[in-house]
């Protein structure tokens, strides 16, 4: 490693250097030849050095800042993907012994405490009047459907299946975006979408003997999640996501008490086993969480495109948990969402660059 020189030691090399082809000094305004420059030139020269050499100290600690955030970014994406597979796995165990109505009402009735508990730590306000206003309520609505066809499909369907649909999310909201929100999209955005979709199809497997007809509750959820995470984008951006996600909550556990009581069940049965319930709920808020501090902390599209490793988490906990073994199409549909979802993330973020 080459020693540390000096601004002034600098200043004298670019003075003896220069001096033997064109001595020159500067002064008032003017530049005068000379064959010794001045003191003023020395000086002026280290304050140029003094002044680069912050600039650039400055420049690698703004790099180092910014580029640690990612990574620490990319590590609470990889987190909560982590949990929200282990939760959806719980989730899937629960169902031996709770119905799909009573999972969804421990899952709506611990997050509204969870996520409540975390708006007020952070000392959000929750009397928000725009929670009642028509983007909310239909943000509530699909936020709910959304749960329900989570919670019937993962108590019915092979895990890594579940997951593989449900990460075609940002494909769909992209197709809602086209229509609803006008935005362009080129042919090459098209094409990604037109594949992720047809990795859709080879996971379903729609009028051949490998259709499942539950299956239809994992398109459920895609398809509504997909609408909530359009509708998010009119939300009013400096409403907190712990206050969202209460409201949320708190529109949907009297659905979810409605739905247990109308099958005549009971909300907290006996053999309710707390060894499961009470992770499941936690996982699930901590994991949301640490989705949305992995958002604020980075750049998106670095964090984005780690959510897909949710999709590896539930091959590996559906192949030790429940003994799954998915099939080439499965494994292919997969590869295929993945790789669409991957390049729109890419495309977007060098449209972003060459516009700025």
């Amino acid at each position: 490693m080459a020693p540390a020189v000096s601004q002034m030691a600098l200043a004298d090399m670019v003075i003896s250097a220069t001096a033997k082809t064109t001595p020159a000094y500067h002064a008032g305004g003017m530049i005068f030849l000379s064959t010794r420059p001045p003191q003023a030139l020395r000086e002026r020269l280290q304050g140029l050095f003094a002044g680069s050499l912050a600039m650039q100290a400055l420049i690698r600690s703004g790099l180092r800042v910014t580029s640690n955030k990612n990574v620490h970014g990319i590590v609470l994406m990889v987190l909560s993907m982590g949990a929200f597979a282990l939760a959806d796995t719980l989730v899937k165990l629960s169902a031996s012994t709770l119905s799909p109505a009573q999972v969804l009402f421990f899952l709506m009735g611990g997050g509204l405490v969870m996520f409540a508990l975390m708006a007020k730590w952070q000392g959000q306000s929750l009397n928000d009047p725009r929670a009642l206003s028509p983007v909310f309520l239909l943000r509530y609505f699909s936020e709910i459907a959304g749960m329900i066809g989570m919670v019937l499909a993962l108590s019915s369907v092979p895990l890594s299946t579940v997951g593989a649909i449900t990460q075609a999310t940002p494909i769909l909201a992209a197709v809602g975006a086209i229509f609803f929100l006008g935005e362009k999209v080129s042919w090459r955005r098209w094409t990604s979408i037109i594949i992720g979709f047809v990795g859709v199809l080879l996971i379903v497997q729609p009028g051949t003997d490998g259709f499942d007809l539950p299956v239809l509750w994992a398109i459920l959820a895609l398809v509504a999640l997909s609408v909530r995470d359009l509708i998010t984008r009119l939300t009013p951006p400096d409403m907190a996501s712990t206050s969202l996600a209460t409201y949320t909550m708190i529109a949907a556990v009297p659905f979810s008490v409605g739905w247990v009581l109308f099958n005549g069940e009971s909300l907290i049965p006996a053999e309710t086993n707390w060894l499961i319930v009470l992770p499941m709920i936690a996982l699930g808020s901590v994991g949301y969480m640490l989705l949305i501090t992995s958002i604020r902390m980075a750049e998106v599209s670095v964090v984005t495109p780690f959510r897909y490793s949710r999709i590896i988490f539930l091959l590996l906990l559906g192949a030790l948990v429940f003994q799954e073994r998915p099939n080439s199409l499965t494994l292919l549909g997969a590869t295929l969402i993945i790789t669409s979802g991957l390049y729109m993330m890419w495309r977007e973020r060098q449209l972003k660059i060459s516009s700025n």
